[in-house]
C-alpha cells in the first residue's frame, strides 16, 4: 500500500502551490473557534444537566465514554478521508476524489449499522463491566440506548466534515458545527427540565436534544456539499467496486483510528478504576476532563489543519516544506497548551464552583488540574506530532508506541498508585500525565529522524 517518494511533476506542483496560498493561521482559526464554541456549549450541556441532577452528570459522562469509544469508527474513516483527499488534491487527482467522497460515507453506513446493534445488544453488559453505580445506571443506560439508535447521523456528519476540510472549507464546518450546538443548547433548555408545552425529560430530553442537532447537522452539510462542490457523491463510483480504495481507506483508517481507539478504551478501563472511588470523583473527574479540552484545543484545530497542508505537500513531493511547517507548529502548539493549563489551575475554585458548591470537588479538582499541567506538554506534542505523522504516511508506528505506552503507564501505573496505593484520581492523573510526556518524547525522536520523508500514500 505504501510506496516510495517519486519524484515531482509539474501538475502536482502546481496544484500543491496553489493549495498553499491559502495559510495554515486562515485554516486553524475556524476550526479552533469551531472548537471552542463546541466546549463553552458543553460546558452548558453539563451545567444545564447538574442543574437538573448531579447524579445525571456521572450519567451521561459514562455513557459518553462508550459512545465515544464506538464513534472512534467513524475517526478511522475520517481521518483516512482527510489524508487521501488532501494527497489526491495536491497530486491533481480528480477522479479518485470523487471515489474516497463516496467511499467515505459509504463505509460509514456499514459502521452505524454494526454500533446500533452492538448497543442495543450489549449496553447492560458494558455497564455492567465498568461497575457503574447502581445510582446513575438507569439513566446511563436510558442516554446510551437514545443517542446510540441515531449514531449514523454522526456517521455523515464525520464522513462531511473530513470532505470539507480537506478542501480547506473550514469555514463551513465551523458554522455549521455552531448551529449544531445551537440546537443542542435549545433542545436542552426545551427538554431537560421542561418549558412551556414539553415536559421534563431530564437525561432523556438531553439525549434527543443531541439527536436533534446532528439531524441539523446532516441537513446543512448536504446543502452546502451540494451548493459548493463539483465533485459530486455518487453510487455509480462504486461501480465496479473501489478496492483498491477501500483498502487505502481502511489502511490508513485502521492504523490512525487505533491510536485513538487506544487511547479511548484505556480511558474507558480508568473509568471503570474510578467509579469505585464515588460519584463526586465521577463528577470531579467529567468536570476536570472538560476544563482540560481547552489546553489542547489549539494543539488539535492546528495539528486538523496541519493534515491537510502536509498532505497536498506529500501529495506534490515537497517533504522539507513539510518538516520546516510541523516543526513551528509544534513549538507554537507546546507554549500555548502551557499557558492555557496554568490559567485553568490558576482558576480551578471558580471553574468548579460553576457546577457544585461540593467542597471534595473543589479541592480535589484544585489538585487535579495542577497535575494537568505537566499532561497537557504532552499531549499538545503528541497531537501535533501524531497527526503529522499520519499525514505524512508513518501511520502504524504512532499506534503500536500508543497502545503500549496507554496500557502500562496510564492504565497500569495508575491502577497501581490511584488503587493500591491509595492515591485515588490524584494518582490516576500522575500516571496519564507521565503516559503522555513519555509518549512525546518518542514522536519527537521519530520526527527528527525523518523516516515519514520516503513515504508516499497516494498514487497520481
Amino acid at each position: 500500500m505504501l510506496h516510495k517518494q517519486k519524484k515531482k511533476n509539474p501538475s502536482a506542483q502546481t496544484a500543491c502551490q496553489s493549495g498553499q496560498k491559502v495559510s495554515l493561521a486562515k485554516l486553524v482559526w475556524p476550526i479552533f473557534i469551531e472548537m471552542i464554541l463546541t466546549m463553552l456549549v458543553g460546558n452548558i450541556d453539563q451545567y444545564m444537566v447538574s442543574s437538573y441532577s448531579q447524579n445525571s452528570v456521572a450519567a451521561i459522562g459514562n455513557a459518553n465514554q462508550i459512545l465515544n469509544l464506538l464513534l472512534i469508527m467513524f475517526n478511522i474513516v475520517s481521518t483516512s478521508t482527510t489524508i487521501l483527499v488532501s494527497q489526491y488534491i495536491g497530486s491533481n487527482n480528480k477522479h479518485k476524489v470523487s471515489i474516497i467522497y463516496t467511499l467515505s460515507l459509504f463505509v460509514n453506513f456499514i459502521f452505524s449499522t454494526f454500533i446500533v446493534i452492538l448497543i442495543l445488544v450489549s449496553t447492560d453488559s458494558i455497564f455492567t463491566f465498568m461497575h457503574v453505580p447502581e445510582a446513575i445506571l438507569a439513566d446511563a443506560r436510558s442516554y446510551m440506548k437514545i443517542v446510540g439508535g441515531f449514531i449514523f447521523l454522526q456517521g455523515i456528519i464525520s464522513a462531511f466534515s473530513a470532505i470539507f476540510r480537506s478542501n480547506k472549507m473550514m469555514k463551513e464546518t465551523m458554522m455549521i458545527s455552531i448551529a449544531v450546538n445551537l440546537i443542542n443548547v435549545l433542545g436542552n433548555a426545551l427538554l431537560i427540565n421542561g418549558l412551556g408545552p414539553f415536559p421534563v425529560m431530564g437525561v432523556a430530553g438531553a439525549a434527543w436534544a443531541t439527536n436533534v442537532s446532528r439531524l441539523g447537522g446532516v441537513i446543512l452539510y448536504i446543502v452546502f456539499f451540494i451548493r459548493k462542490f463539483e465533485t459530486k457523491v455518487s453510487v455509480r463510483s462504486l461501480k465496479p467496486f473501489p478496492k483498491q480504495e477501500l483498502k487505502k481507506l481502511l489502511g490508513i483508517g485502521l492504523p490512525s483510528g487505533g491510536e485513538n481507539l487506544c487511547y479511548s478504551m484505556a480511558m474507558t478501563v480508568i473509568l471503570k478504576i474510578i467509579n469505585t472511588f464515588g460519584t463526586f470523583v465521577i463528577n470531579t473527574k467529567v468536570y476536570a476532563s472538560t476544563f482540560a479540552w481547552f489546553s489542547f484545543l489549539y494543539s488539535s484545530a492546528v495539528g486538523q489543519a496541519s493534515q491537510v497542508i502536509i498532505g497536498n505537500y506529500m501529495g506534490a513531493g515537497e517533504v522539507e516544506l513539510v518538516d520546516k511547517r510541523v516543526k513551528k507548529t509544534w513549538r507554537n502548539a507546546l507554549l500555548i497548551a502551557i499557558a492555557m493549563a496554568v490559567t485553568m489551575f490558576l482558576c480551578s475554585d471558580f471553574l468548579f464552583g460553576i457546577f457544585t458548591d461540593d467542597t471534595r470537588v473543589l479541592a480535589l479538582g484544585k489538585k487535579i488540574l495542577f497535575i494537568d499541567i505537566f499532561l497537557e506538554m504532552g499531549k499538545s506534542t503528541n497531537i501535533t506530532l501524531v497527526r503529522s505523522l499520519q499525514a505524512a504516511g508513518d501511520i502504524k508506528f504512532p499506534t503500536v508506541i500508543g497502545m503500549i505506552s496507554m496500557w502500562t503507564i496510564a492504565v497500569g501505573i495508575g491502577y497501581i498508585l490511584g488503587y493500591v496505593f491509595d492515591l485515588g484520581l490524584v494518582g490516576i492523573w500522575i500516571a496519564m500525565a507521565l503516559d503522555e510526556d513519555i509518549r512525546g518524547i518518542i514522536f519527537l525522536i521519530r520526527w527528527k529522524k525523518g523516516k515519514w520523508k520516503t513515504i508516499r500514500l497516494a498514487d497520481d
